[in-house]
């Protein structure tokens, strides 16, 4: 098992890893709209949190040494379902034609009072 990590990011406050590679498998750990370098909270819109929800999704991708292309499945936590519609585009746009799984949850309250958390497993054959 390899547990990744991003390049100039700041150290995690908890005990987990941003990634975990076991066998084929990557599990990507929930990424919040927090700036991975900065530390800082997005306190903006669902659209911003989302933005920079993905974004963080990428930085974990590329450390992992994989494209968006390996996501086999997503899970999208949302704090409040009626932002599902701007999330969905904006997921959409940010996959293209690229189809993972996919799942929903909604939930009533997410850490730090955040709007969406995303975490992903990716399919990647060992090297």
């Amino acid at each position: 098992m390899e547990f990744i990590t991003i390049e100039g990011a700041l150290t995690k406050a908890g005990h987990y890893s941003p990634a975990v590679r076991a066998g084929s498998s990557i599990y990507i750990s929930g990424q919040l709209p927090i700036d991975l370098f900065t530390g800082e909270y997005c306190t903006g819109d669902i659209s911003e949190q989302t933005q920079l929800v993905l974004r963080n999704l990428d930085h974990v991708l590329a450390a992992c040494g994989v494209s968006r292309a390996a996501v086999a499945k997503v899970t999208v936590f949302l704090a409040d379902i009626a932002n599902w519609n701007t999330v969905n585009v904006l997921y959409a746009a940010y996959f293209g034609n690229h189809k993972p799984a996919r799942s929903i949850v909604p939930t009533r309250d997410l850490h730090h009072g955040f709007g969406i958390e995303l975490e992903a497993v990716v399919y990647s054959p060992q090297k």
